[in-house]
């Protein structure tokens, strides 16, 4: 009986084939090994050219009014630059007309915003905080695109969204610790509450992009006004981006109209508006400090200036920033004493 031996030549063949297949990266193993690898490499170097030669698209931001985006009435906008000199958007460069328009939705929306109950703002603040935290990532982006080292930039998001926090958890608060019954001499109880102002006038004065946005606007709406704002204009990414968690919060529209601009040309028509009815500057000069008076006295404007140096400190929080944009309604009301007098049985 013989047994049949495979042939060795076609062992070797198909060992032979396989090493050459290992050796060359694997082409025999249907084609895919040596193809592979190529395509991976042409594909990497063909992205890496792409990235060098294709130009960015950049952004176009509009300003915030009434609850919508509508573009500047001048038409004109600027581009702010990168830590890298770089420009990195085209922001709106507002005008007067702007400022009037922004006004006018301001105006229109404190007697609803002022009305509702400080629960209630409390929860909508509460809410945009929420929103806030949900974009965490793209506040870091813009702030380090503004020059922040990464580090900074997490440390000053997470700070902007506990001071907004901070300021929705006051809303129904301060009325009850500030407000007050004062003693009298006559047969009257004498009630002393706050008010909203009505309008407020903000300009931010440029030393962050968010922190200090969320630390002007918080009291002031927190009391019940409405506000009209221009933005950092060195660092208006931020706030823009802002805007936009506004436009798709509970907030109605009015409440908070934002713009972006040169500050040389819109603090004036902000502070010598005769609707507005107080404003609120940071970063202050002196010579914009003697306009700032001159100007607010035409219609008795009161004129606010934080006290901060550092908005990062505790004391860039309190609820007397909201009293700050707050009147005081003293009330009267008589009553009857009981006859005889005395305090006695």
């Amino acid at each position: 009986m013989t047994t049949e031996t495979p042939p060795m030549s076609k062992t070797l063949s198909k060992t032979a084939t396989t090493k050459s297949a290992r050796a060359t990266g694997g082409a025999a193993l249907n084609g895919h090994g040596t193809n592979g690898t190529a395509k991976n490499s042409d594909a990497t170097a063909t992205t890496a050219k792409a990235k060098a030669e294709r130009l960015p698209v950049m952004k176009t931001y509009k300003i915030f009014i009434g609850g919508k985006f509508p573009r500047t009435e001048s038409g004109r906008y600027y581009q702010p630059k990168g830590a890298d000199g770089k420009p990195l958007a085209n922001v709106c460069r507002s005008s007067r007309k702007d400022v009037r328009d922004a006004v006018i939705a301001a105006r229109g929306a404190v007697a609803g915003w002022a009305n509702r109950s400080a629960f209630n703002r409390s929860q909508i603040l509460y809410r945009i905080g929420e929103m806030l935290e949900g974009r965490s990532a793209q506040f870091v982006h813009e702030l380090v695109l503004h020059g922040a080292t990464q580090d900074q930039a997490e440390a000053e998001v997470a700070a902007a969204i506990d001071r907004w926090i901070h300021y929705a958890g006051w809303c129904d608060k301060y009325q009850a610790i500030f407000s007050s019954v004062n003693p009298t001499n006559s047969s009257h109880f004498n009630f002393s509450v706050y008010e909203p102002t009505g309008v407020v006038g903000i300009m931010s004065g440029g030393s962050n992009g968010l922190l200090e946005l969320v630390s002007l606007i918080a009291p002031v709406i927190a009391g019940g006004n409405t506000c009209v704002v221009v933005a950092s204009e060195k660092h208006p990414l931020p706030a823009v981006t802002f805007s936009e968690v506004l436009a798709t919060s509970d907030l109605p529209g009015g409440v908070v109209n934002l713009m972006t601009g040169f500050r040389s040309e819109l603090l004036k028509p902000l502070v010598s508006h005769m609707d507005i009815n107080a404003i609120v500057v940071a970063g202050v000069t002196k010579e914009e400090r003697t306009m700032l008076d001159t100007e607010a006295a035409t219609n008795m404007k009161r004129v606010v200036v934080p006290k901060v140096k550092d908005w990062m400190e505790d004391d860039a929080q309190s609820p007397y920033m909201i009293l700050d944009t707050q009147e005081v309604k003293t009330t009267w009301h008589p009553i009857e004493r009981g006859q005889g007098g005395g305090g006695g049985y």
